[in-house]
């Protein structure tokens, strides 16, 4: 009898409802540049980006790979990503996709971010989706206010 009211109401549960009660994530859809949600402006954002501004030392190793016009660098210490757009210019952003808020699976291909973890892609320009700081690039140090 048990097995039948198990059965029946496997058949009949929505399929969300079930797969969720068996552990099994869900899947949500996918967004484009295009699509900006109000995760963009979640509280948690402004609770892990410091207020004081950066000052990064550019000619340290670490940031080697910005040394060359074209280079980038996620800087997951500090939640940024960072583009050199040209020799006097880096262009600093809130490493948080969008869509969904990850931070650890970037890409860059020249003229735009890809998030690794459902290949949603960002201009470099700060009119896009992402989050732009202003930045300044004295010599070798760049200071971003937040």
């Amino acid at each position: 009898m048990i097995m039948n009211n198990r059965r029946s109401f496997l058949k009949t549960a929505c399929k969300p409802i079930v797969l969720a009660t068996l552990g099994i994530p869900l899947l949500e859809a996918c967004s484009t540049d295009d699509d900006i949600t109000s995760n963009a402006n979640n509280s948690t954002t402004a609770a892990s980006t410091p207020t004081e501004p950066l000052v990064i030392d550019i000619s340290n190793d670490n940031f080697k790979d910005l040394k060359e016009v074209g280079g980038w660098l996620n800087y997951t210490e500090k939640n940024i990503l960072l583009v050199r757009i040209s020799e006097a210019e880096i262009r600093v952003f809130d490493n948080r996709c969008p869509h969904q808020g990850n931070r650890d699976r970037w890409s860059y291909d020249g003229s735009s971010f890809e998030c690794g973890h459902h290949n949603n892609t960002y201009s470099d320009s700060c009119s896009g989706s992402l989050t732009c700081y202003d930045s300044n690039l004295d010599g070798n140090l760049l200071t971003v206010v937040f």
